[in-house]
């Protein structure tokens, strides 16, 4: 990020901006727009939200005039509205992903399949893509960055979210070649892996947040996605499925995060884990083999090693996914990407007993949780990623409550993009 604000006061100096087109005005895509304005060198162009309402007040709450705001229906009239210096709000993701004066498209849905269409769409269109989803991610990612590579553009998940904050440590350590033993992040709230839209919607009221996104928050699934975006970005693998969970203070973490013939918890190296008690922070743990480097570290007040952690004490969400937009349009990079074939996948546990004929739902629902594996693990034992689960899905078998979906168990939704890219996926990637 070094020099990022120095390149967008370039840009504004020129009277260039970054037209920046957002899909999805929930709770994070409105802190997004406003955050944007308190910005130099970049513009949310337009607004895509299938809520039109919700799409205006992103730009109101922001300080834009009501008439400055001006609906599209079209490409076309995005790129029309954009020329006059106005903001363009729609229904249709593609009037954003078509229009020409766009220049990086922000995927703040939250929701697989919908991520996969503009994901793809965008990159079709020579677009940057900010996957502010890292659902979809975790389910395609490795496909769609071989797409956006081959087209020359940027695919990326975003900053501010926690696999790109512990991105952003893991790269700072690596860099300075210290070895990289854990990456891991906080969790701030006990599993309940009952918990589903009903039973969080009072608190879920009170949070002002979507119940859906709150009951995969608590059943651990967005956690376990979280690091599986991690491990492919990295090639570090989960603990073990599911992953361990412990509770410790940041000053623990060095101790708790040695081999167990260390005194520790872990059975190996370059893995992924969380831990309660450290949220909403992310960290990486860290070793040298050189004395001279130790001395200095514990000069440095950073504990007696051998090992030793690197924590961020906050992550921001979408108020840094601006940041993800700059990097990729300016330095054509990403904030955290897959590296190449998957490493872990989140693979659909039931979260009740589930009956043959019945229709499944998806993350944050009534009938699935997602827990971390390896990649591996998870094809040989057919295991269904969860990002390939929607209310089209249809179980075969019956299965009970805490037991992995297979493949074998489920009629898939044949219409699905998403299915159609992981299986495009499976055959060119692995």
């Amino acid at each position: 990020m070094l020099n990022l604000n120095s390149k967008l006061l370039e840009l504004e100096k020129s009277g260039k901006k970054i037209n920046l087109g957002l899909i999805g005005a929930g709770q994070m895509g409105i802190g997004l727009v406003s955050q944007v304005f308190c910005m130099k060198g970049m513009r949310v162009a337009a607004v895509c939200d299938i809520r039109l309402d919700e799409a205006k007040k992103a730009y109101i709450l922001a300080g834009v005039s009501p008439d400055d705001i001006l609906t599209a229906r079209t490409p076309s009239e995005v790129e029309e509205i954009v020329r006059r210096g106005k903001y363009a709000v729609t229904e249709d993701f593609s009037a954003v992903t078509k229009s020409i004066p766009i220049d990086v498209v922000i995927d703040a849905t939250g929701i697989p399949e919908v991520g996969a269409k503009i994901a793809l769409e965008s990159i079709y269109n020579g677009k940057h893509i900010v996957m502010l989803n890292v659902e979809t991610d975790v389910t395609v990612g490795p496909i769609l960055k071989k797409m956006a590579d081959s087209a020359g553009v940027v695919y990326t998940v975003s900053a501010g979210d926690e696999p790109g904050a512990i991105k952003e440590l893991y790269d700072f350590a690596d860099a300075m070649g210290f070895e990289v033993l854990v990456a891991g992040k906080g969790k701030n709230n006990p599993v309940d892996l009952e918990a589903n839209p009903e039973s969080v919607r009072e608190e879920a009221q009170k949070k002002k947040m979507n119940p859906k996104m709150l009951a995969s928050f608590k059943d651990g699934t967005k956690t376990m996605v979280e690091l599986t975006a991690v491990s492919n970005a990295t090639g570090f693998l989960p603990t073990r499925r599911g992953l361990i969970g412990p509770s410790a203070t940041v000053k623990e973490l060095p101790e708790i995060f040695r081999l167990k013939e260390e005194g520790g918890i872990l059975d190996s190296y370059r893995v992924v884990e969380y831990v309660n008690g450290v949220a909403p922070g992310v960290f990486v743990i860290v070793t040298t083999k050189l004395e001279a480097i130790r001395e200095e570290m514990a000069y440095l007040s950073m504990g007696p090693g051998p090992n030793y952690v690197f924590y961020r004490p906050y992550h921001l969400a979408s108020i840094e996914t601006p940041l993800s937009a700059a990097r990729a349009y300016i330095y054509k990079e990403p904030t955290i990407a897959p590296k190449g074939a998957p490493v872990s996948e989140t693979i659909a546990v039931a979260k009740k007993d589930l009956k043959a004929g019945e229709h499944l739902d998806g993350i944050g629902g009534f009938t699935v949780y997602g827990i971390i594996d390896t990649y591996e693990n998870a094809k040989k034992e057919r295991a269904l990623p969860i990002g390939l689960v929607n209310k089209n899905v249809v179980m075969t078998k019956d299965v009970k409550k805490g037991e992995v979906i297979t493949y074998d168990a489920v009629k898939l939704d044949e219409s699905s993009l998403i299915l159609q890219l992981r299986r495009l996926q499976e055959k060119l990637i692995g």
